[in-house]
């Protein structure tokens, strides 16, 4: 994306919309687990102790539980990936480029997700 097309679209204010999702995700992230620094990836934690005359049934519960938090910090971590990459294309002047085709990724799409990695025309062969 030329310089041009960044300086209108206000690189500024799409910097500031990052890092406001940044902080939400990390913040949601937090509460589900713990960045493990030597694998560089999000782990879901358990919930606090159980009791230890737990049954079965809270056991399973908990398990359960912990699934659920796996799951759930997949896509955020993704989306947390993908806002660091586009902080880091912001910075080296490459931001807005689709990564499948190279050609600019539309305005319009960029102001509705200014992670956006790729243009309508390629999201559209791979949604």
């Amino acid at each position: 994306m030329n310089h041009a097309t960044i300086e209108f679209m206000n690189k500024e204010h799409i910097k500031v919309k990052l890092e406001q999702e940044k902080k939400l995700l990390e913040s949601e992230l937090v509460g589900l687990g713990r960045y493990n620094t030597t694998l560089g990836e999000w782990e879901a934690t358990p919930e606090a102790q159980i009791n230890p005359e737990a049954d079965q049934n809270d056991l399973a519960d908990r398990a359960e539980g912990f699934e659920e938090r796996t799951s759930t910090m997949a896509p955020l971590q993704a989306r947390l990936e993908d806002i660091h990459n586009a902080l880091k294309n912001i910075d080296q002047d490459t931001y807005g480029m689709c990564d499948m085709c190279s050609k600019e990724i539309e305005e319009d799409r960029l102001e509705a997700n200014p992670a956006a990695r790729t243009c309508k025309t390629c999201m559209n062969k791979i949604g």
